[in-house]
């Protein structure tokens, strides 16, 4: 692993790795009985930990922890339950999984028919003129698998306007009304990075791809700040019930770290949140001009990264390719971010310490990050840097160009990715690419080999965002057993799977390395923060299908334990 952050930014993270041994032995809290991974390799399996504060002060034998338990520490015997690192989600859409808890969620429609039926209650029960707003839907499991249109929406409510995000948050589909007071007729341009999609007649036909949807959105009523605060909570809520430890939040406006702020000062949230905000424009800039905030509120807060977006995504055609999609030659998807006004804030990045998070779904989107990252470290060379690692990222990895794949670890940049992309688009990337560009498609195992670190996420809520299902996907590369029928692992490259030992580096240590955060935690030694995901199952050792079963007993962070199923009760 590479070198921690700078003493200029980094103070409060690693000069708070300290020897615990200066303190009382007596622990806090101790777990014994347990079957633990430490992802350490100087002590690889153990039996029981100690902690006291919120760090881990012993790990090792239930027989040697036994001196380290007094009359006031808490003892919890795991029964041989499974503990592992706490659990990080490197690409999690946090204000975005409280949304989806609390809004007109549409994960799950069977067909469109169930899409229209849904959408025609929720239209019956609305005030007039109110807008019916949902996410969730994907057209992939249909038949036939198309995208709805705004006719078909209008036949179920043609008085109040409906936008519907599709899953991956990249396309939506909206009516006629919805379109009316957008203004969006057939002589409407398409916007840079977007597209309004037409039918034959040149008329808009209500699907609007990536930066088109800002045309509508911006008619759609601001939600109140409480609406919000009551969003992260929820995601904080289902966020720490499913295991995670921490999650990195990929985009958003200065906003989101204000609300976050708030939130933490008030004592409302229990997770670790790692915050990008967008770029370039505004929040960007006040990240530049503020410098990075990390460790804040105890070790739960940190902002110190830039997201970019630069293409759509592979389902609704939006991600940039190098070539024509296959099953629709006429494009190639679109760039969402124009190298102009992109390269002066990678140099201002470099040049203050702020880490650049990129998506990038399409092998040309691809080859852009990487061409841009590499222009920004030729302008400001290693010794002018305040951090010489920068620690760059790509999110999501999909579509690379096998000549491109070796790029990532020569650069030094960090592949995050998210393992249940590759399990749900394997129904339709086929069509979408061909079966040549899948030579480089979620190639984890290449890129690991090559030297690159492999951040795992899950890009909630585009999926699901749970820890069993990411696991599952990383190491099994198969679709779910519910979703299993009819799928065709034809050309899906079942030798890039992950190992379980990399999976588990890829939700921990490399999770935690990916945020500058492995000097304390991302793995179960001592000194580091006291995080711990336990669960029912040895996700090691038991089979594929039963990692899916798998259920999350404890959430423990900072030593205190914040989620206890009913289960893991006496």
């Amino acid at each position: 692993m590479r070198k921690c952050l700078p003493v200029a930014i980094a103070v409060s993270w690693c000069a708070a790795v300290v020897p615990v041994a200066a303190r009382a032995q007596t622990a806090d809290l101790v777990l014994r009985g347990g079957n633990i991974y430490t992802v350490d390799e100087h002590v690889p399996h153990a039996q029981a930990v100690a902690v006291i504060g919120d760090r881990i002060a012993f790990v090792g034998s239930d027989k040697d922890v036994a001196g380290r338990i007094g009359t006031q520490t808490r003892v919890i015997d795991l029964k041989g339950a499974t503990v592992v690192p706490g659990l990080t989600d490197a690409h999690y859409h946090f204000l975005g999984v409280g949304d989806r808890e609390l809004s007109f969620n549409l994960e799950g429609s069977k067909s469109l028919d169930d899409l229209l039926s849904k959408v025609g209650e929720r239209a019956r029960a609305a005030k007039p003129g109110a807008w019916i707003v949902g996410r969730g839907w994907i057209e992939t499991f249909w038949t036939p698998p198309a995208f709805p249109k705004r006719s078909e929406l209008d036949r179920v409510s043609p008085d109040n306007p409906v936008i519907l995000v599709r899953a991956d948050g990249h396309g939506a589909v909206v009516n006629s009304a919805a379109l009316k007071l957008a203004g969006i007729d057939r002589n409407t341009p398409n916007p840079f990075g977007g597209e309004i999609s037409r039918d034959k007649d040149g008329e808009a036909n209500g699907m609007l791809l990536d930066h088109a949807q800002t045309l509508v959105r911006s008619h759609i009523p601001h939600e109140t700040a409480e609406d919000i605060e009551r969003k992260a909570i929820a995601a904080d809520k289902r966020s720490i019930m499913l295991g995670w430890c921490e999650v990195q939040d990929p985009g958003g406006s200065w906003d989101d770290v204000l609300l976050y702020r708030k939130l933490y000062g008030e004592h409302k949230l229990s997770i670790r949140l790692y915050k990008a905000v967008s770029g370039p424009g505004p929040s960007a800039r006040m990240l530049l001009d503020a410098g990075a905030q990390v460790g804040a509120y105890e070790n739960h807060f940190t902002v110190r990264s830039i997201k970019v977006v630069s293409d759509g995504a592979l389902g609704s055609r939006g991600a940039a390719l190098l070539a024509p999609y296959s099953d629709d030659p006429s494009t190639s998807g679109f760039l969402t971010v124009e190298a102009d006004s992109l390269r002066p804030m990678l140099v201002s990045a470099l040049e203050r310490g702020i880490q650049v998070e990129t998506h990038a779904i399409g092998d040309r989107a691809n080859r852009f990050m990487l061409d841009e990252y590499q222009r920004a470290f030729e302008a400001v060379p290693a010794a002018r840097r305040p951090i010489a690692d920068p620690r760059w990222r790509d999110e999501h990895t999909q579509i690379v160009s096998p000549a491109d794949l070796p790029r990532f670890a020569k650069l030094g940049i960090i592949a995050s990715m998210q393992p249940s992309h590759a399990i749900g688009d394997l129904f339709f990337a086929s069509r979408r690419l061909g079966m040549e560009r899948l030579n480089g498609a979620y190639a984890w195992e290449t890129l690991w080999k090559s030297g690159a670190v492999v951040a795992g996420g899950s890009d909630a809520p585009v999926e699901r965002g749970e820890p069993m299902i990411e696991f599952y996907a990383a190491v099994a590369r198969k679709p779910l057993p519910s979703r299993a029928a009819g799928a065709s692992l034809e050309g899906w490259h079942a030798e890039e799977a992950m190992t379980r030992e990399q999976a588990l580096k890829a939700f921990t240590i490399n999770a935690a390395f990916a945020a500058f955060e492995e000097k304390v935690k991302g793995s179960i030694t001592p000194g580091k923060l006291a995080d711990f995901t336990v669960l029912s199952a040895d996700i090691m050792k038991v089979s594929e299908p039963e990692i899916l079963e798998t259920k999350n007993l404890y959430t423990i962070i900072g030593g205190k334990v914040v989620y206890e199923a009913a289960a893991a009760r006496p």
